[in-house]
């Protein structure tokens, strides 16, 4: 028996079975599309991780350009001071010293008495010479007389003309005599005078190198006395400096100098330079450079150790760079320059004063070049760099370079 209850099943539209067809087609151009999307993006990040990755390989440097020197150059050498006048005082007598009138110290005048010296045979000598001196002119007195005579005797023809000759040419020899007694008379006076010591000029007694009794010799030279006492003229001071060969160009007569003496840590002393030996020494290949200063004071005494300072003027061929630029190669003293298209070129140089932090450099470089700061030991000419500007003006925001890909990105899918 046939159920009745049971309904018959419709069929399906047709417009449903469309409908999910496109939906398929759908989702398949989204997962196509997504698919797509994530293979670009991979792409895409490993190129700029690859591009990242070849510009972190060009070493990044540091750029500093040349300084001019326009700053006066200090020079500072030893020197020696000096007196003006710096007189040793010998004895010009034998004897002994009677006394001694000035101490070391002592400021004096031109002819002041220094000591006085004791000479028995000289005042014997010149006892002496004065008895010569009267003997010679009553001989010369007799003969002059006796000259008279036999002149007025030749008139009346008692006497010859030969004997009164002999006794004019008498006459004149003991005139003779008279002048060489008289010459005598006046050499030992002058050596009296130099039983007193004087000073010769208007200055400080710097030595006395004498006492009361001691025995006198005549000075200087070989086998002579010591010095008994030396006078220095103390109103300038001179100042002797030995100037290295390659500075000497640069002194010249009239230049202003400072003395830095140990004794007056936190005063200087004006100076000026007065005159060059015009010679270098083949020794030391230095030229002697003579100053003067003046001591109204009396602060510079002679011997004196003290750093002369001259203030050369700034030379516009010079330049500074950093002590850090220089590469020291086989090949010598090296810098390392930014050139075109940021390749480096290697250039030779030529050094001069080292100021610790900066050099100076005499050739090789000049105001337009840039330098490489601090460079690597492997650099070499023609290699790419970075200016260190150009790798600060790459850096984002976040502190990562462009190109490089976030860490999400290059991570796998799970």
């Amino acid at each position: 028996m046939r159920d009745t209850s049971e309904q018959p099943v419709e069929p399906t539209p047709r417009r449903s079975r469309t409908g999910l067809k496109w939906a398929g087609i759908l989702a398949l151009i989204v997962a196509v599309g997504v698919a797509a999307n994530g293979i670009w993006q991979r792409h895409d990040s490993d190129q700029k991780l690859g591009q990242w990755t070849d510009e972190q390989a060009v070493p990044t440097v540091s750029i500093v350009s040349p300084q001019a020197e326009t700053k006066a150059q200090a020079l500072v050498l030893p020197g020696d001071i000096d007196a003006w006048f710096n007189a040793p005082i010998y004895a010009r007598v034998p004897g002994y010293l009677k006394m001694w009138y000035k101490d070391i110290g002592a400021h004096v005048k031109a002819g002041d008495v220094l000591a006085e010296i004791d000479t028995p045979d000289l005042d014997q000598q010149l006892t002496q010479a004065k008895q010569d001196l009267a003997t010679a002119v009553a001989n010369e007195k007799l003969a002059e007389v006796t000259a008279k005579r036999w002149k007025a005797l030749l008139s009346s023809s008692s006497v010859s003309q030969q004997s009164v000759d002999e006794k004019v040419a008498d006459s004149v020899a003991q005139q003779a005599k008279v002048a060489a007694a008289q010459a005598a008379v006046g050499r030992l006076d002058a050596l009296e005078a130099f039983k007193q010591i004087t000073a010769p000029f208007d200055g400080v007694v710097t030595a006395r190198k004498t006492d009361i009794g001691a025995l006198i010799n005549v000075g200087s030279g070989a086998g002579a006395g010591p010095e008994l006492f030396a006078v220095a003229d103390m109103h300038q001071m001179r100042i002797y400096v030995r100037v290295p060969q390659s500075f000497s160009a640069q002194i010249a007569n009239g230049q202003t100098a400072s003395l830095a003496l140990p004794q007056y840590p936190d005063r200087t002393f004006p100076a000026t330079v007065l005159t060059t030996s015009n010679a270098i020494n083949t020794q030391s290949r230095t030229v002697l450079v003579e100053l003067v200063a003046d001591n109204e004071d009396g602060k510079l005494w002679p011997g004196t150790f003290a750093n002369v300072s001259f203030d050369l003027p700034a030379d516009s061929k010079v330049v500074q760079i950093p002590a850090s630029a220089l590469l020291f190669q086989s090949e010598g003293l090296q810098v390392a320059l930014l050139g075109p298209d940021n390749k480096v070129e290697i250039r030779k140089v030529r050094v001069g004063r080292n100021f610790g932090t900066m050099v100076e450099i005499l050739s090789g470089v000049s105001l337009t070049d840039k330098v490489i700061d601090s460079p690597p030991d492997s650099i070499v000419a023609g290699q790419m760099v970075r200016p260190e500007a150009e790798n600060s003006s790459i850096t984002s925001d976040t502190g990562e370079a462009p190109g490089k890909p976030a860490q999400k990105a290059v991570e796998k899918p799970q």
